[in-house]
């Protein structure tokens, strides 16, 4: 049977419920040696800041059982760069671009919001308002009710493009968060970011990463990615784009059936190239193999016990 996979998310057209984790697919360059980047719903990129970033010392990767931990630090060529090199790349993609941005103080984020609305081919600014791994910035908003709707409701007033809240797990309420970043005029939330961890070297005493932490991603977070996102789905009704170790197009319908509009894998580009282009097919394959016709009817229809 023919399947409708299309999916409108804040004004983002999407012909598949699928866009990338950013941090996890770069501007796309590569991956397109193995994909057709036109068959993804959206392309989220890398997160940028106004300034260049070097990011955090290596090591910076760590594999764990059924996942890894990073500690990136957010390294990107800033935006002038980015703008310069990649964005023409990502707008002949034909898909629409997601931008996300970070910064260490609200102007900052207010800055980039108000230069990159400037510049056509953009479908949507993402707030990555919980990277656990800079000392300053980012996860620093995203852990307050109070900053997090300060910070959004700053760069809502300075550009028209839709605005995605990328949240944290690492709060006592994400809930709460997003209440408060909807209201302050988010048109979308994503989650999750990764989950607070650590690994350490026996042989040597030493963490397995220079800073010491880092973020926990990958299929071992998924169970509580899932919950939070059918927990979110229940306090707001702007769409929601779940992420958290979907490695297959049946991870993706855990997260659809929780609530979720859309899915973004991330950690699963590491390992397989072509691992957005095999849960588009997945889902595309469950939809067939259960007679359902547009992919939307799935959308938190989750029965109970």
């Amino acid at each position: 049977m023919s399947v409708d996979l299309s999916i409108e998310i804040a004004g983002i057209k999407m012909s598949a419920p699928v866009t990338t984790a950013s941090g996890t697919f770069a501007s796309g360059r590569e991956y397109g040696d193995f994909i057709d980047l036109s068959e993804l719903g959206a392309i989220t990129a890398k997160t940028i800041t106004f300034e260049p970033r070097e990011g955090n010392p290596p090591p910076r990767m760590s594999e764990t059982p059924s996942g890894m931990l990073n500690s990136i630090g957010l390294q990107n060529p800033g935006v002038d760069e980015f703008v310069e090199k990649d964005l023409p790349f990502l707008r002949d993609t034909g898909v629409p671009i997601i931008l996300s941005i970070a910064g260490t103080r609200v102007e900052e984020y207010a800055i980039l919001a108000s230069r990159l609305s400037r510049e056509e081919g953009i479908a949507a600014l993402e707030l990555n308002i919980s990277c656990p791994n800079v000392k300053e910035g980012g996860v620093q908003f995203g852990v307050s009710s109070h900053l997090t709707a300060e910070l959004v409701e700053e760069v809502r007033s300075l550009t028209d493009l839709p605005l995605i809240a990328k949240l944290t797990p690492n709060v006592s309420s994400i809930t709460d968060i997003a209440v408060a970043a909807v209201g302050a005029g988010a048109d979308a939330i994503s989650l999750i970011n990764t989950v607070s961890g650590m690994a350490i070297d026996i042989e040597r005493r030493i963490p397995r990463l220079a800073v010491g932490s880092g973020g926990l991603s990958g299929p071992a977070i998924r169970p509580i990615a899932v919950k939070m996102v059918h927990d979110v789905s229940k306090a707001v009704e702007v769409p929601i784009i779940g992420m958290g170790g979907i490695r297959t197009g049946e991870d993706a319908i855990e997260f659809i059936l929780a609530g979720a509009s859309a899915v973004a894998v991330g950690t699963s580009n590491f390992s397989d190239p072509m691992a957005t282009a095999g849960v588009v097919e997945g889902i595309r394959q469950y939809c067939d193999r259960h007679n359902v016709s547009k992919i939307t009817d799935l959308i938190g229809d989750l029965n109970p016990r």
